[in-house]
């Protein structure tokens, strides 16, 4: 059997992935047609690449853009043999057939005002013969003797068998009732999410500052850490709740995105110590500008975070960008896009701000039509 081939498929990063899913999904909903109007789509990417991720955001844009609730399953078919699949088989009321009991995890709520995702991750992991049972759950929506509710939507993740992770090569036939995808781990799209979810300012930064770092998965190498959006979400974790001083949890860093790269991120974040103080900057102050391009950088990130923090006291956030339009023209540019990613409508709050409109019209061109 031939591997799947992903090079005549398309390939969108995870922003855009959510934006034209949940558009479908959403216009699907909002106009009363069956959901399985859509096929059941089939996600492909390395690991740690925000697939699962991307789920939730859909389900999440769903459920603001529909009214609706929605309720996302994440059955791991990896987990899963194909009698799992059916239900555990017990005597009819008077012993005469085998009916087949459910199994939990397709109990689904089927009220009009609810929206399910089954989401099938790391079905590339699942041997043939579980593959070969979901079949019928892709395509006529049923497990065995059960029926999926019509309010189901029906979302596939997995690992190609390139990136030397548990894979195996899908069946043609299963791959002929999917909607296929591959998912690009893009740098853009990932730091809006990470400025939305509170990612910590210095993994924040020197991501912005070395971007390639964000995505070191290499399917030729044997090393058991390396950085990938999943492992950095981690880093930033650590950071938030256990100890935001890198010295004392470097093992730990380390141990999630590969020692190289921890000694890259450990070196460049002594520059936050030549940072001036941020509650400073949003309390109308004017301290000295950095002049190094990885202190600006860092500066950019913990601002953003700062202004994250403090969305709704506009007139700080004013006093910030009073101080930013001191910056070089470029980087006071990254600052008001990434302002802007702090949560949805925001760019609509700094348009109401008078120092956001003085560097419009000033440094406005850099935005590339970005407002």
């Amino acid at each position: 059997m031939t591997d799947i081939k992903l090079s005549n498929i398309p390939s969108l990063n995870v922003g855009k992935l959510i934006d034209e899913l949940s558009g479908a999904y959403c216009t699907i909903i909002n106009n009363g047609m069956p959901i399985k109007t859509l096929p059941s789509v089939m996600l492909w990417g390395p690991p740690g690449v925000g697939k699962s991720q991307a789920v939730r955001q859909i389900a999440n844009e769903i459920e603001n853009n529909t009214g609706k609730k929605v309720s996302v399953t994440d059955a791991r078919l990896l987990l899963f043999n194909p009698i799992d699949l059916r239900g555990i088989p017990t005597a009819n009321a008077d012993k005469t057939l085998a009916v087949w009991l459910k199994p939990q995890i397709f109990q689904m709520d089927e009220s009009d005002d609810t929206i399910n995702i089954l989401f099938l991750d790391e079905i590339s992991a699942a041997p043939q013969s579980v593959q070969a049972a979901a079949y019928q759950i892709t395509l006529d929506r049923v497990v065995g003797e059960h029926k999926l509710p019509e309010n189901c939507i029906i979302i596939a993740a997995g690992n190609r068998t390139t990136d030397k992770s548990v894979a195996f090569k899908m069946p043609k036939a299963l791959a002929n009732r999917l909607m296929h995808i591959e998912v690009d781990g893009s740098f853009k799209s990932w730091k809006e999410w990470a400025i939305k979810n509170g990612i910590n300012e210095k993994v924040l930064g020197f991501l912005s500052f070395k971007q390639n770092n964000l995505m070191a998965f290499d399917s030729s190498s044997d090393d058991l850490a390396f950085a990938t959006p999943r492992t950095w979400e981690m880093v930033s974790n650590l950071l938030n709740y256990v100890n935001n001083d890198i010295e004392k949890i470097y093992s730990l860093i380390s141990g999630l995105v590969g020692s190289g790269v921890a000694i890259e991120f450990r070196t460049w974040a002594k520059v936050y110590k030549q940072l001036p103080s941020i509650k400073d900057i949003f309390d109308g102050k004017m301290p000295p500008l950095p002049s190094n391009t990885d202190a600006l950088y860092a500066l950019i990130a913990s601002m953003t975070v700062y202004a994250g923090e403090h969305k709704n006291d506009l007139s700080r956030i004013a006093n910030s960008i009073r101080y930013a339009d001191r910056m070089p023209p470029d980087f006071s540019t990254v600052l008001m896009k990434d302002y802007m990613y702090i949560e949805k409508g925001f760019k609509e709050k700094l348009l109401k701000i008078p120092e956001f409109s003085k560097w419009l019209q000033t440094k406005g061109k850099f935005l590339n039509g970005s407002v």
